[in-house]
């Protein structure tokens, strides 16, 4: 228990709440707050042109000096991929396992922090000691070795975020979980569990991974040309077992993708991945060998699967294309949002012939625990107040009911949204109140410049394009020196589209002629009268509504 009464303790979701991915966690422990995991996530279909999104870190911003540490639960992109974003704003130690510690400072190389950064490697043996509260942690099962769960301890028990995890009795290794540890916790008194909800819909157990080690072996043992496997950058058990049947198969590999080759290196370096690196070749280097001794291992410069794979698809890969002889296996879950793209895929893969096997064939199995595993954490654990995250909010509701089932009352359970506070104060948990919070859209090198205006705009520019207007005034004349001249993108076809666009032209004279022949006229009044009498005739001829863009000029 920590040394003193804590009078006020918070638990503030910033992220990872009624969504997948970009967890980012505020605990506070009087005056002293905590940041865990500082994640990142894929953009939906709607988020036209945005490579990825982060929390909104407003409230870690405003409270910077009052951050003492930042923990990370696991190396995934949905833990750590806005850690560097995160450093620019706050000055504080992160703390992780040795992976998770070297993949996050990979982040780092493109975007390096304004202040020498303190990082402290941790295993389950580590104790680190604050003013308020001392931390200790515990190692689960996830697709990523060295992943761990987090214990901060307060004098009115534990507040545990059990990371991404599942039970898989045969785990071996650093995928081994630290069952009794997770049980001495709940003995010694777990005030808060913050659990995750992922597969929380899901019933039963998930299916252990030896049950993926036994599908990919007879797959790689019939198949007759190349191996292409897509998986996520950092999906290190499921490159392992490729490896170990690429092996057995005796068949080259080619790792295709900037963050997977980034991956492999740290993984190889620090004992993580195990593979002859004889058996690894360049990608460029494929066709130097039979298709039937070739395995590629594929993913997307940002680590996301689907991208490298219609790359391919598309022939916009410079080494690599489909063959009819290919057997393809997507071993991973798609995330939502993302069934359509993945549906597609599988679809244009098939018209080139190629063979393609995915999760519902056993190639891949959840990192992430379904019903039963999250009931045996919540008996482990048997904490006073539970708090689901990590997942839709479907899934945090499901999580609250598989609680219930285990002897949980609805006033011990808080289902919190991204800035939500749940507070305990004077022996009462409550909901007091929210932060700021909400999503922060990167595009490019642009961090939150795009917002909702420019994305509404994407979309009517995709759905009915752009219809651009310019003209030129002789202000001293007081006429039209040239145009007005039309340009057409994603609207109409131009060619066949005359009698539109002249008409389009005519309406435009009338309304320039009409301010100039005033004499006095402001630029804007113009502009916003031709919107308003092209968006009305182009609508009544083609039912559309393009983006309207007037340009004048004068001399």
């Amino acid at each position: 228990m920590a040394k003193t009464k804590n009078e006020v303790i918070r638990v503030i979701p910033l992220g990872g709440v009624s969504e997948i991915g970009k967890a980012m966690y505020v605990v506070e422990i009087d005056e002293e707050l905590f940041v865990v995991d500082s994640g990142l996530m894929f953009p939906e279909d709607e988020m036209l042109g945005i490579d990825y999104v982060i929390p909104d870190m407003t409230y870690l911003e405003e409270n910077k000096s009052r951050v003492k540490g930042i923990f990370l639960t696991h190396g995934h992109e949905d833990a750590i991929g806005s850690i560097a974003y995160l450093l620019q704003k706050v000055s504080a130690p992160v703390y992780g396992s040795k992976l998770t510690i070297a993949l996050a400072k990979e982040h780092l190389k493109d975007l390096p922090a304004p202040y020498p950064v303190k990082f402290f490697e941790v295993t389950s043996k580590s104790r680190m000691n604050f003013q308020s509260t001392y931390a200790t942690f515990f190692h689960t099962t996830h697709s990523i070795p060295d992943s761990l769960g987090i214990a901060f301890h307060t004098s009115e028990g534990a507040i545990v975020h059990t990371g991404e995890f599942k039970f898989d009795q045969s785990a071996q290794g650093k995928y081994k979980p630290d069952i009794a540890k997770m049980a001495n916790l709940g003995e010694e008194g777990v005030f808060i569990l913050m659990s995750d909800s992922t597969e929380a819909e899901r019933p039963g157990y998930t299916i252990p991974e030896i049950v993926i080690r036994e599908k990919l072996a007879k797959t790689f043992h019939k198949a007759e040309g190349r191996i292409l496997v897509a998986l996520y950058a950092s999906n290190f058990i499921r490159i392992q077992q490729v490896f170990d049947q690429a092996t057995a198969a005796d068949r080259k590999i080619a790792v295709v993708g900037r963050s997977l080759e980034h991956a492999f290196e740290i993984g190889m370096r620090l004992g993580y991945l195990s593979v002859d690196q004889d058996r690894i070749i360049s990608v460029n280097k494929m066709n130097d060998y039979p298709d039937d001794e070739i395995v590629a291992i594929i993913t997307g410069n940002q680590g996301e699967p689907l991208e490298g794979l219609e790359k391919i698809i598309r022939k916009h890969h410079r080494d690599i294309r489909i063959k009819s002889t290919d057997t393809v296996l997507i071993t991973f879950t798609p995330s939502p949002g993302m069934e359509v793209q993945i549906a597609d895929t599988m679809n244009s893969l098939a018209k080139l012939g190629a063979k393609v096997l995915s999760a519902d064939k056993k190639v891949h199995v959840s990192g992430h625990g379904a019903q039963e595993d999250l009931k045996l954490m919540l008996n482990l654990m048997k904490p006073k107040y539970f708090i689901p995250i990590q997942g839709e909010y479907r899934m945090l509701i499901a999580h609250s009911k598989l609680a219930q089932q285990t002897g949980l009352s609805k006033s011990q359970i808080f289902i919190a949204d991204k800035g939500d506070i749940v507070e305990y104060k004077g022996g009462k948990m409550r909901m007091s109140g929210r932060v700021t919070a909400g999503n922060v859209l990167i595009d490019g090198i642009g961090v939150g410049d795009v917002g909702n205006i420019v994305l509404r705009d994407r979309k009517l520019l995709s759905q009915d394009g752009i219809f651009i207007v310019v003209v030129t005034i002789n202000r001293q004349l007081k006429k039209i020196a040239s145009g007005p001249e039309i340009l057409s993108r994603g609207f109409v076809y131009v060619r066949e589209s005359e009698e539109l666009l002249s008409e389009s032209s005519n309406l435009v004279k009338e309304v320039v002629e009409k301010y100039v022949n005033k004499g006095s006229y402001e630029w804007t009044n113009i502009k916003q009268e031709i919107r308003d009498t092209l968006n009305s005739y182009l609508f009544q001829k083609t039912k559309r509504r393009p983006m309207i863009i007037p340009i004048i000029m004068e001399y």
